[in-house]
C-alpha cells in the first residue's frame, strides 16, 4: 500500500528535484526531503497516519545550533564564548531563518492544509523557519553532519559578516562593558565630541574613553547610535590587540 509520503513524492518529483538544486544537495532518500516539507496542518487533514515535519524540525533545531556554532568558531576564532553564543542566537532565530527560507523560495514547496493556505501560510515566518529547520534535520538524517555543515556554509556564509557587524553594533555597549568589567573591574566613559548639522538632521560624534585614552569613535544621527558605533570600534580594537598578544 502506497503511503501518503510516497504518493507525494510521485506527484512532486520535479519540484523536489528543483529544491535539491536550490540546496545544492541530492538526497539519497527523497522521503526525508518530502517529509520536511509536510506541515502538520496538511497531515492532519489526511489522518493520523500521514507524516509531517515536526520531528525533523526538532532535530534540525539541534543540528543548526551545532553546525552554525561550528561555522562561527571557524570563521571568528577571536570572539569570546559569550559573543559566539549571542551571535549564534541571532542567526538561528525565527526571523533570520525565515529570511533564509525566503531566499531559497522554500514556501513554494510546502504542503499546507487548506486553513494555512487560506491565511497565506507560505509567507508566515513561523512556518518558514520551522520548515527550514526541518530541511536541516532531513539533510542530517540523509547525509550526516558533513552534509549539514556544507549546507550551512552555503546558506549562512554570504550574509555572515554583515550580520556579525550588525550584531556587534547592536550589542556593543553591553559587550564592551562586560569585557572591561571582567578584565579591569571598571567601566568605559562616553564623551560627546561634537554635534553638526541642522536641528532636523543632527550628526553626533561620540568617543569611548578608558584610562584617559580614546578606545573608539562613532558618528550617527543620534547619541545612542553614535555610542553603539564607538563601542563597536572599541571592541574591534581590543580584540585585535588581544589577537596580537596570543
Amino acid at each position: 500500500m502506497t503511503s501518503v509520503l510516497d504518493a507525494l513524492i510521485l506527484a512532486n518529483k520535479e519540484r523536489l528535484s528543483a529544491l535539491e538544486g536550490r540546496l545544492d544537495y541530492r538526497f539519497i532518500d527523497l522521503r526525508w526531503l518530502q517529509r520536511a516539507l509536510v506541515h502538520s496542518s496538511f497531515a492532519f487533514e489526511r489522518g493520523k497516519a500521514a507524516e509531517h515535519n515536526e520531528i525533523l524540525e526538532f532535530l534540525g533545531d539541534a543540528v543548526l545550533d551545532l553546525v552554525v556554532g561550528h561555522l562561527l568558531t571557524q570563521r571568528y576564532p577571536e570572539l569570546r564564548e559569550g559573543d559566539l553564543t549571542r551571535l549564534r542566537a541571532a542567526l538561528v532565530n525565527e526571523t533570520y531563518l525565515a529570511r533564509l527560507a525566503r531566499a531559497i523560495d522554500l514556501g513554494a514547496y510546502l504542503c499546507l492544509g487548506k486553513g494555512e493556505e487560506a491565511t497565506q501560510g507560505r509567507a508566515k515566518p513561523s512556518i518558514l523557519a520551522s520548515a527550514f529547520e526541518a530541511v536541516f534535520g532531513a539533510v542530517f538524517e540523509d547525509g550526516g553532519f558533513t552534509a549539514a555543515q556544507t549546507l550551512a556554509e552555503a546558506l549562512f556564509t554570504p550574509g555572515l559578516d554583515e550580520e556579525r557587524q550588525q550584531f556587534l553594533i547592536g550589542d556593543s555597549k553591553s559587550q564592551l562593558q562586560e569585557t572591561l568589567q571582567e578584565k579591569y573591574n571598571e567601566q568605559p566613559l562616553y564623551r560627546l565630541e561634537k554635534e553638526d548639522g541642522p536641528a532636523h538632521h543632527r550628526q553626533y560624534t561620540v568617543s569611548v574613553l578608558f584610562h584617559g585614552e580614546v578606545l573608539g569613535t562613532g558618528e550617527a544621527g543620534s547619541k545612542k547610535e553614535a555610542e553603539k558605533k564607538a563601542a563597536a570600534e572599541s571592541l574591534e580594537r581590543l580584540r585585535h590587540a588581544a589577537g596580537q598578544c596570543r
